[in-house]
């Protein structure tokens, strides 16, 4: 918890709470770091967890995230887009590519068919890729279902960011 609290200059609410099971802390933190250094570009992987803190209605990771989008100056119409969790096209066919993927494991439990990977592999992502967003999907399911079970408020320095 200090390393995050070191990190982000406060220690968030979500991070205390999940302090109440060491194991899933430790875990959440072990993977979240994994995903972030795994080869999918920054923007890909924030279009993961945004798609996941959406889908699971978690209000603290979506305001966290758009926060994390914003110091990655990600366009505006982008976030916008990812904050509303429809099945809109995102502005960018690309990241489209990631949140069509993203959804259709979730859809189909990770049996996705030949046609939607072979979409998600058309727009320069690989396999490895593909694994790496079931990673992320693992990753921000504990963060979100456990910031809902918690009741985990969002934290005074990303109210600007909240929805």
């Amino acid at each position: 918890m200090e390393a995050v609290t070191e990190r982000l200059g406060y220690r968030p609410a979500a991070v205390a709470r999940l302090a109440a099971s060491p194991h899933a802390l430790d875990g959440f933190l072990r993977i979240s770091a994994i995903f972030d250094a795994c080869t999918l570009d920054p923007l890909s992987r924030e279009v993961v967890v945004m798609t996941m803190a959406t889908r699971n209605d978690c209000h603290v990771c979506v305001a966290m995230h758009t926060a994390k989008l914003t110091a990655l100056d990600a366009d505006p119409a982008l976030i916008a887009a990812l904050r509303d969790g429809t099945e809109a096209p995102l502005p960018d066919e690309r990241l489209d590519a990631v949140r069509r993927f993203t959804l259709a494991v979730l859809a189909s439990a990770g049996a996705v068919d030949d046609a939607d990977l072979r979409d998600f592999l058309a727009y320069d992502y690989t396999e490895q890729n593909a694994l790496e967003v079931v990673l992320g999907i693992g990753a921000y399911t504990l963060s979100t279902l456990a910031n809902r079970l918690t009741g985990a408020p969002v934290d005074e320095q990303l109210t600007a960011f909240a929805s």
